[in-house]
């Protein structure tokens, strides 16, 4: 297997596409990490636990997804579930932080 991670059009072996893939994760791992770390400051910030749950808020973020998977020539249904349950699992991280504090 090897190590070099190329990008993903000069991939000619799965060994390579499963590097890339794999580094790719760890990307991810490391931007959600942050992401929740905002959701932990958001529960130190917000006044009251009804302001958790920011519908409108989340609406938003969807769009903004949405439209960036647009941009980037991604499916725009699967962007928008995803970002859909990334957005809940952070609404529901944000509430036990927010019962924490």
């Amino acid at each position: 297997m090897t190590n070099t991670i190329l990008p993903a059009d000069d991939c000619t072996t799965m060994a390579e596409v499963r590097c890339g893939v794999d580094a790719v994760d760890r990307a991810l791992m490391e931007l959600l990490a942050r992401r929740f770390a905002y959701m932990r400051a958001a529960a130190r910030i917000k006044p009251s636990r009804v302001a958790v749950r920011d519908e409108d808020r989340k609406a938003q973020v969807i769009a903004n997804a949405v439209a960036g998977a647009r941009a980037a020539g991604l499916p725009e249904p699967a962007i928008a579930d995803l970002w859909n349950r990334l957005v809940e699992a952070s609404i529901a991280y944000e509430f036990e932080a927010f019962d924490k504090r």
